[in-house]
């Protein structure tokens, strides 16, 4: 794995075997950096289910302002730790809490902080065709908390498995669904008119 663009941009990233970690392959971050173009340069950015930090360090990479990585296993946030300074990328940019998704969202929404860009790849459900998704992907898009971290005109890039039947809720826009595999990365806005 490595950084796709921006300051060290092609510098490697370390990813321990053995971790229960389903890192987002480059090619999948490449076709989501290609979408967001110029998005996280100056942008807040939140990282939910951060495994290596591989989507909010591409960010940093690519200018974010700030951005806050959130990873319920310390053994992956010592990773995410790890990449940060090997990479020498801002350490005042970057926040890194230890905690589960949800939580963190909570806690977010009472301090009052808020995201241009959410990015969330979180691990993949079990397969739902013909039923209701129960995977944290469909949690997250349901969660009011997600749309009370998000600054108005922000996105969020959801990740989830393409046999993970997602059901996008009112309130909520699809500009844009970019596929690899069995990988989906769904691009949302709030919707701003009923």
């Amino acid at each position: 794995m490595r950084i796709i663009g921006g300051s060290v941009g092609g510098r490697l990233l370390t990813v321990p075997k053995g971790w229960a970690v389903r890192p987002t392959p480059d090619l999948v971050r490449q076709a989501l950096f290609n979408s967001l173009g110029t998005i996280p340069d100056g942008a807040a950015v939140l990282d939910l289910f951060s495994g290596t930090g591989a989507l909010g360090l591409e960010c940093l990479s690519r200018g974010a302002r700030e951005v806050v990585s959130v990873e319920l296993s310390a053994k992956h946030a010592r990773c995410i730790r790890d990449n940060a300074a090997r990479l020498g990328l801002p350490a005042e940019r970057h926040e890194l809490r230890v905690q589960d998704a949800l939580t963190g969202l909570r806690q977010l929404v009472q301090a009052g902080r808020r995201f241009d860009l959410i990015l969330a790849d979180p691990p993949f459900g079990t397969p739902t065709r013909g039923k209701p998704s129960e995977s944290w992907s469909q949690r997250l898009v349901d969660a009011e908390e997600t749309a009370q971290v998000l600054a108005p005109g922000g996105i969020v890039a959801l990740g989830h498995a393409r046999r993970d039947e997602i059901r996008i809720p009112p309130g909520w826009e699809e500009a844009r669904e970019l596929a690899h595999g069995d990988s989906v990365f769904r691009i949302l806005r709030r919707r701003t008119t009923p």
